[in-house]
């Protein structure tokens, strides 16, 4: 089986061909700056890279485009369109009525809408690659996989907030948390490295890219997680702010802020970016630590201890912990973060190897010491393929009735 794997964002759209009989990749592309005067197209198949600008006015036409890259003789895997099997769609938010990956009909397309205020810069665009790819492949099956639903299992203890009831019940403000494909792709990959039965395991994960959160994870069942009603809530990210005072919202708009400049502020003017005054790329960061840059070194610490107090407190909330696992661009790739994290939590008998550490650099594998109570892991996070193996799934079962 073959699924197009879609992830269409605002004024963007990626895709992936992935052939389900050995769960390999045979081409990725990306489509950026749709709708503006130049729009970048690249795919990468074999070695072989196609890179193009030209004009791109929706998402329709975008996928188009990357239909004819699929297919084309020299950088496409595909010889026809109809070698398509499914397409898997990433969606962000599917609010409380989706707590798993469902085929896509007119009801879901309905309730994603419904959706769209709880994600206003995501569901819509989510929307128009699906619509999109209904019009150019119309008879071909197609699932949407929900970052939220992973989440759903945590108990009300955990995803209510401290506001009055009615607010909840007329605006469903509540903790959804996010990157449930992430979390749930390394958790399970996590329980195949150490050949342990994910029903035996309490484990916390860690996705950490530019956007972050942690989630704890019981016998296979999440019961809590960092990001909340939106993603900003939560660790110290890239250019988000994480948890703050609420009151700080209501001063800063007295002083004369507009709401969407505290919005702007918090979202991408925040986080690491925003106390370093240089960048949101943790390698920058490194750099500016090692020439003596007291801004970056102050961001690095917030950062880090944020983390460590987030993940000391799931620890809690689990009753122990079994395994740790780092994945994303930050969590696959810095050995720092993870050393120094690791190093809060020595007391919990989270005891990190060093060599192991620094030598599994972006590599899948147990990077805990020999004397640790708790394995911890590097594991690369591969979300699409996640998104494939659940429309396969959700596509043979209906094939099967």
């Amino acid at each position: 089986m073959k699924i197009l794997v879609i992830n269409s964002g605002s004024s963007s759209l990626k895709y992936q061909i992935l052939e389900m009989e050995n769960e390999s990749c045979l081409v990725k592309g990306l489509v950026e700056r749709i709708g503006e005067q130049e729009s970048d197209i690249e795919q990468e198949n074999e070695g072989k890279e196609y890179k193009n600008i030209t004009k791109i006015k929706d998402h329709e036409e975008a996928l188009k485009k990357a239909m004819e890259l699929i297919t084309d003789p020299e950088y496409g895997c595909l010889k026809e369109l109809n070698e398509i099997d499914a397409v898997g769609h990433r969606v962000v938010h599917g609010g409380e009525e989706f707590f798993s990956s469902v085929l896509i009909d007119e009801e879901v397309i309905k309730a994603i809408e419904e959706n769209s205020d709880l994600a206003p810069l995501h569901n819509p665009p989510n929307l128009m690659g699906i619509r999109a790819a209904k019009k150019l492949l119309p008879n071909v099956p197609q699932v949407a996989v929900f970052d939220t639903s992973f989440h759903h299992s945590m108990p009300e203890k955990a995803y209510m907030y401290g506001l009055p009831y009615e607010v909840y019940q007329k605006y469903k403000i509540r903790r959804y948390g996010f990157h449930g494909t992430s979390h749930r792709y390394v958790s399970q990959k996590a329980s195949e490295i150490l050949k342990k039965d994910m029903k035996e395991l309490k484990m916390i994960t860690a996705h950490l890219g530019n956007g972050a959160s942690l989630a704890a994870i019981d016998r296979g069942k999440v019961i809590d997680t960092s990001m909340g009603f939106t993603p900003l809530e939560g660790l110290i990210m890239g250019t988000r702010s994480g948890d703050i005072d609420p009151g700080i919202v209501f001063f800063l708009i007295r002083k004369g802020y507009s709401v969407d400049e505290v919005d702007d502020l918090l979202n991408k003017r925040s986080g690491v970016y925003g106390l370093s005054k240089m960048s949101n790329d943790m390698r920058d960061i490194r750099k500016g630590i090692e020439n003596g840059d007291k801004k970056a070194k102050l961001a690095y610490d917030v950062y880090v201890y944020r983390l460590a107090k987030y993940i000391g407190s799931y620890i809690t909330a689990l009753k122990g912990l079994d395994v740790l696992v780092f994945t994303a661009g930050v969590g696959e790739n810095d050995e720092h973060v993870r050393m120094d994290v690791c190093d809060y939590l020595d007391f919990f008998g989270v005891k990190i190897d060093k060599e192991k550490n620094t030598l599994l650099n972006r590599k899948n594998g147990i990077i805990s010491a020999s004397d640790s109570d708790v394995d911890i892991l590097i594991v690369k996070t591969d979300e699409e393929l996640m998104i494939a193996q659940d429309t396969k799934r959700i596509v043979e079962e209906v094939n099967e009735k």
